[in-house]
């Protein structure tokens, strides 16, 4: 049964690492063009005769100091990336070093348009490029920070093909680490661009890479889809590097399937076209997953074989996480076969080197496989301290939060498309409509001048009428699509709300920790831009109401945005003081929505109330960004202000008073016997009567609080619900209702 159990865990670990990496999305080739200069080690030449390397080393022997030589470089580097990284990083920092000083010369700096943007282009592709070549040792800080800086001068120039590459390279690098929810975020971006363009290489690389998200997260229908659309585009194109790639990513999946003859079918031909190409890297990444479909199939002499196949190739290379995955894998075969000490050093060295540059995914497999070491030796505590580490790993892995933030970038993903959609095909019927209306115009002015020759052109006018009612017949049937377009909209809205009801909490929940409160919660529309927070870390419990730019579809964006980032503030980091919670997502939301960007002053934010209740020491905690907490004891009210700025949203006063600067007042009040806490939303307050143009107010709406106070909470909700209603006298609602009350 142990073994059973250990081939099950074998099967379903080492594969899963590989599932991308050949196939990059431009991780390496989407760097940009990278050309070269000669290099020479203690053995000699590192470049092997190769047409291309040679012309290349020529040409470099005449360069100046100037954007051809940089060019050279940066293609000489892409010609030795994969068989020798150590090296493209060298010819890449070269021409990083001439490029810099020429971007900043004075010459170029006295020019505008053609020169200075060609400077900017190459410069970008050089960073790229060196991005490229780290990423292929796994050093994932030096990679990321080389494409964020290619990715600012590819904005600055709106070079959307290298916008689209530099998004799809720092996908990968989540990718790698396990961060599926923010590479799916960059995958969707860059197959947005690359769609626009009609950029078929790069549509195929993106769809891959989401293909391998959804790999990962164990949806092998979906992952087939992607796959086979980006198999399709790659064929068409003739691109032989690609069609392996894809390959061997459906030969994985086949492999999670159990059917193993095709997915040695598809590593295998995936593997001969990469020999055929000289790309060692993904050699090493299609011999280990050989290695791993014998293991599988119990064949272990062919499985060792190829894995240290594989991981001489890694070693060479010094690809630390194709390295990382083969210790595994050979570490695992080794505790099959019962060589117990040698499984014991692969493993370990795997742990070492897979923390080293925190690929968590990996880590979870090595961790799993070193507890089934133990457990089959009998150290049974050795085992389960590893299991539990494996666990949590997938735990951060694999939370639900994550999977509902992939549904969520999808959804908006495919909402934007069907909006640009329903545009265009609105766009084009105005303008049939357009010039059917011309062409009426024109049949009434023939029809006028007819009278002349009533007797002769009867039959012409009968037969235009007859051509205008046809014409009306087309205006009503347009119509009616684009009704029916409108209905599939609100379908889109309808379901949008259900997921962002399954985001709130129920006032059930809120009860369980406070049992005397309530949530009066009225949207306006569909969706809503108001929306209520709640936590309990530890012995504090944190409470919030929160009121977005907006209200409908916009608002509700927003309210998912400050939802995400309050449980990564509050839950993850565990901040608990109202004014740091604030400080924190002010600069989150921020950052979210890029309103550092030069030129735009936006106004898109959220106004909050937060609560800290610390029943252990008696206190409460508060902190308000434009609106304030009402306190009710002894039949007074307290008013504690919230401070004047807003979470984001500042517009104008963003580009003097940086976001990291802000600060929000933490107030701290003592818990009393028969205290009520009241947080809320302005759409209560401002509601208008239907007969004039008088507001609710905070005056009547404090006064109702007061006269309220001997019911216990539902019943308060009940008469505020009630008292609303009558003094509206049917006016339509104006903006989203939010009030929430707790009696301490």
């Amino acid at each position: 049964m142990k073994k059973f159990l250990f081939l099950l865990i074998l099967f379903f670990f080492p594969l899963l690492p590989l599932v991308f990496t050949s196939f990059s999305g431009g991780a390496w080739r989407g760097a940009g063009i990278a050309f070269g200069k000669p290099m020479a080690t203690e053995g000699g030449e590192i470049f092997p005769q190769n047409p291309i390397i040679d012309s290349l080393l020529y040409l470099l022997k005449n360069d100046k100091l100037d954007t051809n030589k940089v060019k050279h470089l940066n293609e000489l580097g892409k010609q030795s990336m994969y068989r020798n990284p150590d090296t493209a990083i060298i010819l890449g920092r070269q021409a990083l070093e001439i490029i810099t000083p020429l971007s900043s010369s004075e010459l170029f700096q006295a020019r505008e348009g053609v020169e200075s943007n060609e400077l900017k282009l190459l410069r970008a592709n050089t960073l790229g490029n060196l991005g490229a070549y780290y990423y292929l040792k796994a050093d994932y800080l030096n990679a990321l920070d080389y494409y964020l800086k290619a990715l600012k001068l590819d904005r600055e120039v709106k070079n959307k093909k290298g916008i689209s590459k530099r998004l799809g390279n720092i996908g990968n690098i989540y990718n790698s680490q396990g961060n599926y929810f923010q590479a799916l975020d960059y995958y969707l971006r860059a197959l947005k661009i690359d769609e626009e363009l009609g950029n078929k290489n790069g549509i195929a690389n993106h769809l891959s890479n989401v293909g391998s998200v959804y790999c990962r997260q164990g949806d092998y229908s979906k992952t087939l889809d992607y796959y086979y659309k980006a198999q399709k585009i790659v064929e068409e194109l003739g691109l032989k590097n690609d069609i392996a790639a894809v390959l061997g990513n459906i030969g994985t999946v086949y492999c999670y399937k159990g059917d193993y003859s095709r997915a040695l079918d598809y590593y295998s031909r995936a593997l001969k076209i990469m020999e055929d190409l000289g790309n060692k890297n993904n050699c090493a990444v299609f011999l280990g997953n050989i290695g791993t479909v014998y293991t599988a199939q119990a064949d272990y002499s062919n499985a060792i074989y190829y894995y240290q196949k594989a991981l001489k190739i890694d070693e060479e290379l010094s690809f630390k996480e194709g390295m990382v995955i083969h210790f595994t894998n050979i570490g695992s075969l080794y505790t099959l076969t019962g060589k117990f000490k040698e499984a014991e050093q692969f493993l370990n060295k795997a742990i070492t080197l897979g923390d080293s540059i925190g690929t968590l995914d990996y880590l979870r497999q090595t961790e799993e496989a070193l507890a089934n070491l133990y457990d089959t030796t009998g150290q049974h505590e050795l085992a389960l301290v590893h299991y539990k580490k494996a666990m949590m790993l997938k735990d951060t892995i694999f939370s639900q939060e994550s999977k509902k933030q992939l549904l969520l970038k999808e959804m908006s993903y495919e909402f934007d498309k069907k909006e640009a959609l329903l545009k265009a095909e609105h766009d084009k019927e105005m303008a049939v409509a357009e010039a059917q209306k011309k062409k009426q115009q024109i049949i009434i002015w023939s029809a006028i001048a007819g009278l002349f020759f009533v007797a002769v052109f009867a039959g012409y006018i009968f037969r235009s009428l007859t051509i205008t009612r046809r014409q009306k017949n087309i205006i009503e049937l347009q119509k009616n699509e684009v009704l029916q377009q409108k209905e599939k909209i609100v379908d889109s809205i309808r379901y949008a709300q259900r997921i962002q009801k399954r985001i709130l909490m129920e006032e059930g929940e809120l009860q369980n920790y406070l049992p005397d409160s309530f949530i009066y919660y009225q949207p306006k529309d569909i969706v809503s831009g108001d929306f209520y927070w709640f936590s309990k870390v530890d012995d504090i419990i944190v409470i919030a109401a929160i009121d977005c730019t907006g209200y409908g579809v916009p608002g509700a964006f927003m309210s998912i945005i400050g939802n995400t980032l309050l449980n990564e503030i509050v839950n993850k980091k565990h901040k608990i003081a109202p004014s740091e919670i604030l400080r924190l997502l002010n600069s989150g939301v921020y950052e979210a929505l890029h309103q550092k960007k030069d030129g735009e002053f936006s106004v898109d934010g959220m106004v909050i109330a937060l609560c800290s209740l610390d029943y252990k020491n008696k206190i409460i905690q508060y902190a308000g960004a434009k609106t304030p907490l009402y306190i009710l004891s002894d039949n007074t009210i307290d008013v504690i202000p919230g401070d004047i700025h807003e979470i984001a949203g500042d517009g104008r006063i963003t580009k003097i008073i940086s976001p990291t600067r802000k600060e929000y007042t933490n107030h701290v009040i003592p818990i009393k016997n028969n205290m009520s806490i009241y947080l809320f939303s302005d759409g209560y307050i401002n509601q208008l009567r239907r007969n004039d143009k008088e507001i609710f107010g905070e005056q009547r709406f404090e006064d109702i609080l007061l006269s309220i106070q001997h019911l216990n909470m539902q019943q308060q909700k009940e008469r505020l619900s009630s008292i609303h209603s009558e003094w509206k006298e049917g006016a339509p609602q104006i903006d989203d209702i939010l009030v929430m009350g707790v009696k301490i």
